[in-house]
């Protein structure tokens, strides 16, 4: 119920009062009525008057470091959001200090791709690299436990059913985020097979539909819907992700096909009639009804991260940020289509770690994915979401004790197979020291403590972003690592 009090204010201050306002006087500089649990969600500010105006951040906070006298169980969901890191991104290059509630670390280090290899014969492969951090404390062991997801081939993916709900609100036209917007649907279609369909629907101050679900086959009349697009009016969001639903509903029945509603919006919303409660049930219900949504956010002056990132959780989807083409690239052009299929519903990890080798862990991040330990094999709870290809890296820091032997725990993943009717099935695999650790884990420690010095959270310690970059630049293995030094450098000029 937090939330939903929380996305109320939120929404209510970033309705639109006339088709081009963006200036969102009437957003609340706090939220109050939150669950305690979670920090305030509040307007983003940074040191520079150049900062962006009228974003939306939720601070989950930070995991403590739990002695495994007291709970030697941590227990979370799979999560493959990207958002938080490529929107920090934009912050730093744009010359400005990302605000320390836009950082969720787990989707830092779920950003990059660590090349671990997919399973031969099953749905998830697990890998656990630990050995002593280079951050933290004197005697601070790191572990890094890589799930990846079984790959599917392009020729074998089932046909796609993808429902477009794009935001053509005045908000959208600031900085031609609908201009983006089009360029990144571009990319995608010619990504397409020729049996999969597109449908698109739009949403100002009212929703209609702009393309029937159509074959890209037609690929012409796919790109001239997507060209044509335009600004018109304030924002409803409900009624697009409603229309959006009843024109994806028409195709569930197609149980060889991936049925998917993708929204992109910058997430400046009122909400609707029902408020941000009812909307979120309804979503919930259509991915109880294996109708997923994802969500794509665009813009950064009048942006709302809570509501993208919230909508795109309760309808068992991804959320990712597009700052700008190259992303766009990675996103709808390399990855999009691959990731589709999905091959596991409600994934769970939980680790349990040895109270005679270990005196306690810290979870880096997952905040706001955290399960009770209890209801690790409960199927009513609701776990993560995960397409073919998809990696999913958690970091713990450990003490160990004095006479701490090879042996410190065992992580458990538990899913639903889709492949095998969703029968629940698990795996695991030991954790202990694995000598040295690897280039790639070394690399994500860097990305993970970058994350923790921007969040200020508690654990840094003495580090410094000259240690980070180093770290960075010595075990980076491809282009995009090698972006992520550049990344510290500028940030390390804004300090």
């Amino acid at each position: 119920m937090g939330f939903v009090l929380l996305l109320a204010a939120l929404v209510a201050g970033c309705s639109s009062s006339s088709d081009n306002d963006s200036s969102g006087d009437s957003a609340p500089q706090s939220v109050s009525g939150a669950d305690s649990k979670a920090a305030e969600a509040s307007r983003a500010t940074a040191p520079l008057s150049s900062a962006p105006n009228d974003m939306f951040f939720q601070d989950y906070g930070t995991n403590p470091y739990v002695s495994t006298a007291d709970d030697r169980l941590s227990t979370f969901a799979m999560d493959v959001d990207t958002g938080s890191y490529t929107l920090a991104r934009s912050y730093i290059e744009d010359g400005n200090v990302p605000p320390q509630e836009a950082i969720r670390l787990e989707e830092f280090i779920n950003y990059f791709d660590l090349n671990d290899a997919p399973p031969k014969d099953d749905t998830f492969a697990i890998h656990v690299d630990a050995g002593p951090s280079p951050f933290g404390e004197a005697g601070t062991q790191l572990v890094r436990i890589g799930i990846k997801g079984k790959e599917i081939e392009s020729e074998e993916r089932k046909r796609a059913n993808l429902t477009f709900v794009i935001d053509v609100s005045g908000s959208m036209d600031q900085d031609n985020r609908i201009g983006l917007v089009k360029r990144s649907l571009a990319l995608l279609v010619n990504q397409l097979k020729p049996n999969d369909k597109i449908g698109i629907v739009v949403y100002g101050s009212t929703a209609r539909t702009v393309l029937e679900p159509t074959s890209v086959e037609e690929e012409d009349t796919i790109l001239s819907a997507i060209d044509n697009l335009q600004i018109e009016g304030s924002t409803n969001a409900e009624a697009g992700l409603l229309l959006g639903y009843k024109m994806a509903s028409k195709l569930n029945d197609d149980e060889a096909a991936i049925n998917r509603v993708i929204l992109c919006s910058d997430g400046v919303a009122n909400i609707g009639e029902t408020g941000p409660d009812g909307i979120l049930r309804t979503i919930e219900d259509y991915a109880g009804r294996n109708l997923y949504l994802s969500t794509f956010g665009f813009g950064m002056d009048n942006y709302n991260d809570v509501l993208m990132e919230q909508l795109a959780d309760k309808g068992n989807g991804a959320y990712a940020y597009i700052g700008d083409i190259d992303e766009a690239k990675k996103v709808f052009q390399e990855q999009l289509t691959g990731t589709l299929q999905t091959i596991a519903k409600d994934a769970k990890i939980q680790v349990d770690f040895d109270p005679a080798q270990v005196k306690g862990y810290r979870l880096l991040g997952y905040e706001n994915r955290a399960v009770a330990d209890e209801d690790f094999r409960n199927n009513k709870v609701d776990g993560g979401e995960i397409g073919a290809g998809h990696s999913v890296t958690a970091l713990y820091e450990l003490q160990l004790k004095d006479d701490a032997s090879k042996s410190w725990g065992k992580v458990t993943i538990r899913y639903k197979d889709v492949d095998n009717n969703n029968r629940s099935r698990e795996s695991n695999a030991s954790i202990g020291p694995s000598g040295e650790l690897s280039d790639a884990t070394l690399f994500i420690a860097a990305v993970a403590e970058f994350a923790k010095i921007m969040k200020d959270s508690e654990g840094v310690g003495e580090s410094r972003l000259q240690n980070v970059l180093a770290m960075a630049e010595k075990h980076a293995a491809s282009e995009r690592q090698e972006e992520f030094g550049d990344l510290v450098k500028a940030f390390m000029e804004l300090r």
